[in-house]
């Protein structure tokens, strides 16, 4: 299969690039940043330097390239995330679920494409009376600003992907990244906010994640591709983990000191609303649907393992 990545040279389209070459595909990987295209050409992709923005040139890079499957892996995401300036913050990553993943699949649909496959979340589900969210649960369209935003763009983009006549479409709901070229990597954003304790529980550190490590969710991708997958999938680990315990824990695999406790209060205080929901929210997904129909096995089935394997140190 010939497979078009567009932000192949992102965190996951770094570890998509080269299990799809190993598996016996031929891959051309978009870029918008020319210095990448060699990286790329190193990972056994085809480069091809373009801009989602720029429908014209989009339209043409994919219809030169003429394949048979589409993978959308674009992001914009900052290397540190500030709470009170969000809204700044994921505007061109909100664009490029928008317009970029318009122009693409407009880009895929004029090459005569029907497979396309497109990078989502598993953490933008309306709040619910418990348990893990599932596919079918609604997406929280109506959550405040900034947040609201977000969502709005990541329906936007799954609808592109699902409903589009003439387009066989897949969405991967991927839960919160770790590993190489993540908020989470030893050198990561994250990272650096737990040595220097700036990332407290709160409360009683009850709202839950459910991770993903970044090789997992190439491999889900190459699986979707390979199964011919459609639908909605959460691509996530088997352990959803509170706050409580995979926060000290990422901190001792650091070597950091345990990450202090503070009130929701004083949270809101510091870091304000958004702050204070992305630090306590969060309520986990299942992935029994990527089990079963996909027959998606992590290869990292907890981010207990995943953590001990990418940071180093035993905890």
């Amino acid at each position: 299969m010939h497979v078009f990545v567009a932000g192949a040279s992102g965190a996951i389209g770094r570890q998509l690039v080269p299990q799809l070459v190993a598996a016996g595909h031929r891959v051309t990987g978009m870029t918008r940043t020319p210095a990448k295209a060699e990286l790329l050409r190193g990972l056994g992709a085809e480069p091809v330097v373009c801009d989602a923005f720029d429908a014209v040139a989009l339209e043409r890079a994919v219809a030169a390239a003429a394949p048979d499957a589409v993978v959308h892996e674009l992001t914009a995401i900052p290397a540190a995330i500030d709470p009170r300036r969000f809204t700044e913050q994921f505007e061109e990553n909100d664009r490029l679920r928008v317009e970029g993943t318009r122009n693409l699949v407009a880009a895929a649909l004029a090459a005569g494409v029907r497979r396309v496959i497109a990078e989502s979340i598993s953490f933008a589900y309306a709040p619910g009376v418990g348990g893990l969210r599932v596919e079918d649960d609604p997406l929280g369209l109506a959550a405040p600003e900034p947040w609201g935003r977000t969502i709005r763009a990541v329906h936007a983009l799954e609808q592109a992907a699902l409903s589009t006549p003439g387009l066989d479409g897949a969405v991967l709901r991927y839960g919160t990244l770790y590993g190489p070229g993540t908020f989470y990597a030893r050198d990561g954003s994250t990272a650096v906010a737990v040595r220097r304790r700036r990332l407290p529980l709160v409360g009683d550190g009850a709202g839950v994640t459910s991770f993903l490590h970044v090789e997992d969710a190439a491999r889900a991708t190459v699986l979707a591709l390979e199964r011919a997958a459609t639908g909605t999938f959460n691509v996530v680990d088997d352990e959803p983990a509170t706050a409580a315990e995979w926060l000290p824990a990422y901190a001792a695999a650091l070597g950091a000191k345990p990450p202090r406790r503070l009130p929701p209060f004083a949270v809101r205080l510091l870091a304000g609303a958004t702050g204070l929901g992305m630090l306590a929210g969060g309520e986990g997904a299942s992935n029994a649907k990527a089990r079963s129909e996909l027959r998606f096995e992590p290869r990292f089935a907890s981010w207990r393992e995943g953590f001990r394997a990418g940071l180093g140190n035993s905890y």
